[in-house]
Order: structure tokens, then sequence, then C-alpha cells
């Protein structure tokens, strides 16, 4: 039998912040943005997400 763990929704607290980035890496996400229909700042967060979950370092 399968059980599901309770749901529990959490906000998650976040900052606004602001950037410079090169005018052409901005093109490439808003094209991405539209073809996967989801919101120019998530893709900017899923990938500075992804990018840190893995990162090498020599460190560790």
């Amino acid at each position: 039998m399968f059980i599901m763990k309770e749901f529990k929704p959490i906000k998650q607290e976040k900052t606004v912040i602001s950037i410079r980035i090169d005018t052409d890496i901005l093109k490439t996400i808003d094209n991405l943005s539209n073809k996967t229909d989801i919101s120019r700042n998530e893709l900017i967060v899923q990938c500075i997400d992804y990018a840190l979950k893995n990162l090498k370092t020599d460190r560790g």
C-alpha cells in the first residue's frame, strides 16, 4: 500500500535584485522563456539553481 507523505505548503522567502547581463544572453533567455512557457525570472532562477547544484570546485 502506498502512503503519501503529508503535503505542507511553504512560502519561500524571495529577494528582489538587479543584475547587468549581456544583451545576447538576455535574448537567449527570453527565447527559451517563450518556448518553455515560463517567466524570464523563473527560467533564470532555475538556471542558477542548476548551476549551483552542479558546480565543481577544488574545495569540494
